[in-house]
């Protein structure tokens, strides 16, 4: 495992993460971005539609980066997800977030059982059903637009069984490192391994969310990561993940320091839609 190998031998790896430079910094600047958005008045009384309104924007963001680029409105009134490729981006991410908020009691029992059930509520009818909620086979080709420029193959499928694995067994041990550095090494792992035939940017988006629900950092989903990784813009998503995969100190930390950039903008986010109800309800 690409930050696993980083870390080194332990029996809490993704902890000595936590230690990299500029990391203490970011995790830091994410909890007090949480903090702002939980601290709103609008939050006693209107949570939940706070958290429906993050989950329509972290979807819109997610299916952004995968190339369908549609203005929230589009997003929030349109009922059709299969008349173009792009409609079925959208309606995949639009049930990736869905399906995240009720993966989070599975996900540190068996969090490969769970990438599976996203990756097959991602495919929808689109895919053929032989291929949808298992890791890709020996020879089957892997369909990533949203990745396109990253240029890093994906690797063999071997190696993402082995890693796959090893990512299963951290989830399941648990650890004291920050819920911005766990959420970050899911999310980089998914995307350097690509372990599907498809659509395995969004699931990874949506492990991501997983993680910082689950681990208590943003417990009503308020926060929507998607949308700072769509704010922030593919080139620099691209760039961030390259470093990650160069499994260098430097590239592991700015990743992790990206992902943390992310929830902050998605916590303005909702601070921003907080605002709005307010002025609304006044």
């Amino acid at each position: 495992m690409n930050a696993g190998a980083h870390a080194g031998a332990g029996a809490d790896p993704l902890a000595r993460l936590a230690a990299l430079p500029g990391v203490e910094a970011a995790v830091e600047a994410v909890r007090k971005a949480v903090d702002g958005v939980y601290g709103h008045r609008v939050m006693r009384r209107r949570s939940q539609e706070v958290s429906a309104e993050g989950a329509l924007r972290g979807a819109r963001g997610s299916a952004a980066l995968d190339g369908a680029d549609w203005a929230l409105e589009e997003v929030r009134r349109r009922s059709d997800f299969g008349a173009s490729p792009d409609a079925r981006t959208v309606g995949a991410a639009l049930r990736l977030t869905a399906e995240a908020g009720h993966m989070l009691s599975i996900w540190r029992e068996s969090p490969l059982r769970v990438l599976a059930r996203l990756h097959l509520v991602a495919a929808g009818d689109a895919e053929p059903r032989e291929t949808v909620g298992r890791p890709r086979l020996p020879g089957e080709p892997v369909s990533e637009p949203g990745l396109a420029g990253l240029d890093v193959p994906a690797p063999p499928q071997e190696e993402v069984a082995a890693r796959l694995d090893a990512l299963g067994n951290l989830v399941r041990a648990g650890s004291r490192a920050p819920a911005l550095v766990v959420a970050a090494v899911v999310h980089g792992e998914l995307l350097a391994l690509r372990p599907f035939g498809t659509r395995n940017a969004l699931v990874a988006r949506a492990a991501e969310r997983v993680v910082l629900i689950g681990a208590g950092l943003d417990p009503k989903g308020v926060t929507p990561a998607e949308v700072g990784h769509a704010e922030q813009g593919r080139t620099a998503y691209l760039a961030a993940l390259r470093g990650y995969l160069t499994g260098t100190s430097e590239g592991v930390a700015g990743w992790i320091a990206h992902c943390g950039r992310a929830v902050e903008l998605g916590a303005r986010e909702s601070v921003a839609v907080c605002e709005a109800l307010q002025r609304g309800a006044a």
